[in-house]
């Protein structure tokens, strides 16, 4: 039932306000100027003691900065939402000591693909908000249609995920993306890097060899001749896409130095997808290229050194193939197939397995993720096995937990703020009962910003709901 806004009204507009009704029975306070300066007083009292930014000593547990030694036990000093210190012991004053005695310390983990908050349920189109109408789409922000109330996000956060990027999909220039932590009300609370990248899914370079006869659509049905005639056609239509955005930043750096008095003053026209892509050009940011087969990752890496662009492969199904080449133009890459199956009736069985261990032996600085979609979102909670996966086949332990905290943070432009335990950092750590890339291990406490998040999901309640049903 809606209520009368009358009260509010006239409080908003004032007792002498023309609009502002009094009834006739109400007497007028005579102390208002009284009360008004008591209430001032109070709050200038109260202020400073608002503003102390409290210290909390986080002691006796084991603490893995990842950057550096592990510290058995360790204590993290934490005021107003950073860290001060990180020590096996620390002197010092403080509001109030949490003891992790038995716990392990980590910093949060960071998924650096994903579709959280853009997704709820695939059979659903109304939950579904991951992509745009249109082939090129750059001037689309995925941050800002991210639900806080998402029930997938608390259910990733409670393995220890606390940041994750948000991208768009869609076309093959779909969009930037903005990274946001997995905690907050609003999506402009949430987002604590906008744009992060742009993002491009590389044209597949792959031949559907189905008869026309057994084509789903038949209509759409091309013979493998026509489909190989149509792959210089994706490109160029990439290539001309960025000339045009070449020729704009022109035209507009032209309009900004133009100082022919026949033409000064005359307007220049802002376009919001060309004014997208001038960040992109300049080099301030980077591209995140989403391709899996080799010939797509080959192609890519030609076009982002002809192109002079800084680009992140993500995805990567097939990166550990080339992996020096990839190593040699410095690209990092988002590794998102732990778990798949190989590709190739030639491939040994663990090949996705091992393709980690490959492209750390190869010099490349690379993280793990379970990237973006329906399907991935559902399992981004995963992230630390995928990881812990790899271990099993060769990747150094300290390299596979440097894969899910430390190195996305550098690939998202983060390392001063997320990643890893240091003074100066953000205070986002989790609290385990084990080594984080241990199945057995449980995530017992969550703190983002130096302010603990509860651990409750979906999960949870259905577990709590159902553990005490009534028995017969």
């Amino acid at each position: 039932m809606l209520r009368s806004r009358a009260p509010e009204r006239r409080a908003l507009l004032g007792s002498n306000h023309p609009h502002a009704s009094t009834p006739s029975n109400a007497r007028r306070s005579t102390n208002t100027p009284a009360l008004s300066l008591a209430l001032f007083l109070a709050l200038a009292f109260l202020a400073p003691v608002c503003a102390h930014a409290e210290t909390i000593l986080f002691q006796d547990a084991t603490v893995h900065t990842v950057s550096g030694e592990t510290l058995a036990p360790g204590s993290v000093l934490v005021r107003d939402g950073k860290i001060i210190t990180v020590s096996r012991q620390v002197a010092a004053r403080v509001d109030r000591v949490e003891n992790l005695k038995g716990l392990h310390l980590f910093p949060g983990l960071i998924l650096p693909t994903s579709s959280l908050g853009l997704i709820e349920i695939a059979g659903v189109r109304s939950t579904l908000d991951v992509a745009e109408v249109g082939g090129y789409t750059p001037e689309v922000a995925a941050w800002q249609a991210v639900n806080p109330d998402s029930e997938l996000i608390p259910v990733t956060r409670a393995n220890g995920i606390t940041h994750a990027l948000v991208l768009p999909q869609g076309g093959t220039i779909s969009g930037s993306s903005g990274v946001i932590t997995l905690a907050g009300w609003t999506p402009e609370q949430m987002t604590i890097k906008r744009p992060a990248a742009m993002h491009l899914f590389w044209p597949s370079l792959a031949l559907d060899t189905t008869p026309r006869e057994l084509a789903h659509d038949k209509t759409k049905w091309k013979s493998p001749d026509d489909q190989a005639k149509d792959r210089p056609k994706k490109q160029k239509e990439l290539d001309d896409f960025i000339a045009e955005a070449r020729a704009y930043a022109q035209a507009k750096a032209a309009a900004k130095t133009n100082t022919n008095p026949a033409t000064t003053g005359a307007p220049f026209t802002i376009i919001p997808a060309w004014e997208a892509m001038l960040p992109v050009l300049n080099g301030q940011l980077p591209v995140m290229v989403h391709a899996e087969d080799v010939r797509q990752i080959k192609a890519a890496l030609r076009w982002a050194e002809t192109n002079q662009f800084k680009i992140i492969l993500a995805g990567a199904l097939d990166a550990w193939r080339i992996a020096d080449q990839i190593a040699k133009q410095r690209v990092p890459v988002i590794f998102e197939h732990t778990f798949t199956q190989p590709t190739r009736d030639t491939d040994p069985y663990d090949a996705q397995f091992r393709a980690a261990s490959l492209l750390h032996k190869a010099g490349v600085q690379f993280a793990f993720s379970e990237g973006p979609g329906a399907w991935p979102a559902t399992r981004a909670r995963n992230l630390p096995f995928a990881a812990a996966q790899a271990v099993a086949f060769g990747l150094p332990e300290a390299e596979a937990l440097r894969a899910i905290t430390l190195n996305p943070a550098r690939i998202l432009g983060l390392a001063d703020r997320l990643g890893s335990l240091e003074t100066g950092k953000d205070a986002t750590f989790i609290a385990t009962t084990g080594h984080i890339l241990d199945l057995r291990t449980q995530v017992k406490r969550l703190w983002i910003d130096g302010k603990e998040v509860t651990l409750e999901s979906r999960h949870t309640r259905l577990y709590d709901k159902y553990r005490n049903r009534p028995k017969p």
